[in-house]
């Protein structure tokens, strides 16, 4: 009998993914055996050590429109962002090395052993790839890509800087904590609404709580002597309404996550070129603090995906590989 070649091992290797052959909740979420994935042209191979957790994963699975829209079909994986070590480089690749760390988005197929990413390409489209600086492991870095791009993104569209007073809404989310700190960075004041229980946590990032709901403007009022003069919306829309009501102008109001008349949304695909590299030289200079509220291993991702989709994580939700 002949003996396989190379090529033909190769073919049929195997690696753990978590795909999805339905949409809906964490319940149709499993741990696959798939064909290991080869770097082509233009692409390399990591070798996945953690995955973080972000809401656009869950809610853009959730149904078959909402997938549609993101270009996703079935059956599909799950996770954007994703660190690790590259293992495999394509033909063409000169900036990356077997042995380099790296961290990344790659839309909906982050939690697997392995992904394979263009080396020049975008999150959406072949997903992309960063070098990790030292001193931030892998977990860290794993929580970088989508939120801090966004975080950079709403940041930009309302154009934070020294003297402003800012009001972050949703501040103790997985964006909130690098929002937070970024404009602190910036020289802004921030205000940050959130639970009762997040006070301590927006206290340590450098946001002045205030509680969200009913009487929202009020409490503003009394807290923000000079006025508030930015808003971010990181959550849906109440806030920006808290907002237009002491005064804010709509250029200076920004949402991640509603579609408001008026009201200019930021998206972490436009956010400030080199704004990731930025943020992660500023997490390995000690600058800002990354949160890292649970970490489950793969074969718990129902329940970590439960925990992160329940939106009252003080910081990020990661997968071990």
């Amino acid at each position: 009998m002949q003996k396989p070649t190379s090529d033909t091992a190769t073919a049929t290797a195997t690696s753990r993914a978590v795909r999805l052959e339905s949409f809906g909740g964490p319940e149709v979420l499993h741990i696959c055996e798939v064909p290991e994935p080869q770097a082509g042209p233009g692409q390399v191979r990591v070798r996945v050590s953690a995955a973080g957790l972000n809401p656009m994963d869950w809610f853009m699975t959730s149904d078959q429109d909402t997938a549609s829209r993101f270009g996703l079909s079935l059956p599909c994986g799950f996770g954007t962002d994703y660190a690790g070590v590259v293992d495999q480089v394509g033909e063409g690749v000169t900036e990356f090395a077997a042995g380099d760390r790296v961290f990344g988005g790659a839309l909906s197929r982050a939690v697997a052993d392995h992904v394979v990413v263009d080396a020049s390409g975008t999150i959406a489209a072949g997903g992309d790839v960063h070098h990790t600086p030292d001193g931030i492991d892998d977990r860290t870095a794993a929580t970088l890509t989508i939120a801090g791009c966004t975080a950079a993104a709403a940041l930009a569209v309302i154009n934070v800087g020294s003297g402003d007073t800012v009001l972050v809404g949703g501040a103790g989310g997985g964006v909130g904590v690098f929002t937070v700190q970024l404009a602190r960075l910036a020289g802004a004041r921030v205000i940050g609404t959130g639970s009762a229980t997040s006070a301590e946590a927006l206290r340590s990032l450098g946001a002045e709580p205030v509680t969200y709901g009913d009487d929202l403007v009020e409490r503003l009022r009394a807290l923000a002597p000079p006025e508030i003069t930015a808003a971010i919306d990181l959550y849906g829309a109440d806030t920006v309404q808290a907002a237009r009501q002491i005064g804010v102008p709509d250029r200076r109001i920004t949402t991640i996550a509603a579609q408001v008349d008026g009201i200019a949304p930021a998206n972490g695909a436009n956010a400030p070129a080199g704004a990731i590299e930025q943020i992660a030289r500023r997490v390995a200079a000690g600058e800002v603090r990354v949160p890292i509220a649970a970490s489950f291993p793969v074969d718990q991702i129902r329940a970590a995906v439960e925990l992160q989709a329940g939106r009252h994580v003080h910081g990020k939700v990661v997968i071990d590989l």
